[in-house]
């Protein structure tokens, strides 16, 4: 570990943070390095700091304390180091295993492509961490956005943000057409345009195992009862439907206990219903159709029944697999449409990159949109959070932007360190401010009787907030 990262020193009262065998041992005053982020992000943090600090202060009575260690990357890094991203601040980032961040404008002119992406693809942050919730008194667009409480794990290394993509017209792509069209699709009647750009989407299964292995874990820790995939493997069998097919492997193969598919619950249910059942009569229950169906399809239904009731009856069977953890699919179209008019039938989503990108988003926008949206970037040792919105630059340094989603990912920063004292006195400071309405113009313009607010004097409000309930308890 350096002494100093982009040439400032690390702070001389705090500890790294430690990460043995798949346990983070985190000091009384950890370093954590923190990217201020380029436009807004300058009064974001400045508000953000000061209600984390706070909250650590209340929580634990100065036992405790953020050693908060500034390092580079954006428009602030160019400025003074002429790089976007400087190697000193993924090293900060791995020698102290936790930081914050916010957002950062993207290069203009080639080079990094995007430095969110870039940052993940470095660390290995493959899990991108979205938790959608509904704060009461906030503005939404539907009916009831209480019915919105959902965790999306989302791959954040592979699929087309892997970034293989060759431009139309140029040598390259000519090359690959060539081999594509000549030897590939040969003989296949397909063929690709010979005027197309052309990229590459990478799903695998050690990028889809290890995602939602973590979504799985998560939902077991926190007594979720559903874990979808959501998946378009009616269109793209063999990256999207492996990331379907790897991800149930996966719940079978290392949760067996724990979890029963969708699938497997409807053949299990049959026999708890009827005892003497027959496999065919079982199989025809779930493969509607299947009396049309060809003797050798017929026949792989029928295996899979037995094989299921087999495996799992004797631990699953009478009853049992209710309280299992179930594990379902849905095809990513349809789950868009679910997810506003049924959204409390899911509970935590597990998405490939980009199908995860467009969802999350999708889902903020019931709950108050990307001003409340917070996320987190995890790998194995590590994780960086953050707000999930852009710079706004237009309204940089004038002490408006709603620091929310800021906060809120420090509430899961807070909660991946175990100091949830911490994390649960910023949540309620939070809500409290917005349930009183007291907020920042973004909100005020659509609360009836709002007061509306600076960025600073929203985070002195829930700094208030906090303290009453601190004094309350």
């Amino acid at each position: 570990m350096k002494q100093s990262y982009n040439g400032l020193p690390i702070p001389s009262d705090g500890k790294a943070i430690e990460y043995i065998g798949n346990t983070y041992r985190v000091p009384d005053r950890p370093v954590i390095p923190f990217i201020e982020g380029d436009g807004t992000w300058r009064d974001i943090w400045k508000a953000s700091r000061r209600v984390f600090d706070a909250a650590v202060e209340r929580a634990y009575n100065g036992k405790r304390k953020v050693a908060w260690f500034e390092v580079f990357a954006g428009e602030k890094a160019f400025n003074q180091f002429n790089q976007w991203l400087p190697q000193d601040t993924t090293d900060a980032i791995r020698d102290f295993r936790v930081a914050i961040k916010g957002p950062l404008t993207t290069p203009v002119g080639g080079g990094i492509r995007s430095l969110n992406v870039a940052l993940r693809q470095i660390l290995d942050l493959y899990a991108c961490i979205r938790p959608v919730r509904y704060i009461p008194g906030i503005p939404s667009p539907v009916k009831h956005p209480e019915r919105m409480n959902v965790m999306i794990f989302r791959e954040n290394t592979e699929d087309v943000y892997a970034g293989i993509e060759w431009k139309s017209g140029t040598p390259e792509v000519k090359k690959l057409l060539e081999f594509l069209n000549n030897e590939m699709l040969k003989g296949t009647g397909k063929q690709i345009r010979w005027d197309s750009g052309v990229g590459i989407k990478p799903i695998s299964p050690t990028g889809t195992k290890r995602l939602v292995r973590r979504a799985i874990q998560h939902a077991l820790d926190h007594q979720r009862r559903l874990v979808t995939l959501v998946h378009k493997g009616n269109i793209q069998k063999f990256t999207e439907g492996g990331f379907r097919d790897w991800g149930y492997e996966l719940a079978k193969d290392e949760f067996r206990q724990h979890i029963i598919t969708e699938r497997e619950s409807w053949i299990v249910d049959n026999v708890d219903r009827n005892p003497n059942l027959s496999i065919e009569q079982n199989a025809a229950m779930i493969e509607p159709g299947l009396e049309q169906a060809t003797d050798a399809f017929k026949k792989e239904i029928y295996a899979e029944v037995k094989q299921v009731l087999e495996a799992i009856y004797a631990t699953h069977g009478k009853g049992q697999w209710k309280k299992k953890l179930l594990v379902n699919d849905r095809i990513a179209d349809s789950i868009f449409q679910q997810v506003v008019t049924r959204a409390d039938e899911y509970e935590v989503l597990a998405t490939p990159n980009l199908n995860g990108d467009y969802l999350s988003d999708a889902c903020a926008a019931q709950v108050g949109g990307l001003g409340v949206a917070p996320g987190a970037n995890i790998g194995d040792g590590y994780g960086c959070f953050e707000a999930t919105h852009g710079t706004a630059p237009k309204y940089a340094d004038k002490d408006v932007i709603n620091p929310a989603a800021v906060m809120l990912a420090g509430v899961m920063m807070f909660d991946f360190l175990g100091w949830g004292e911490a994390a649960r006195l910023i949540e309620d400071g939070i809500t409290r401010t917005i349930q009183q309405k007291r907020v920042t113009y973004d909100l005020e313009r659509l609360m009836e009787g709002a007061t509306k607010l600076r960025t600073s004097e929203f985070a002195s409000a829930i700094i208030q907030n906090m303290e009453a309930k601190v004094a309350a308890d």
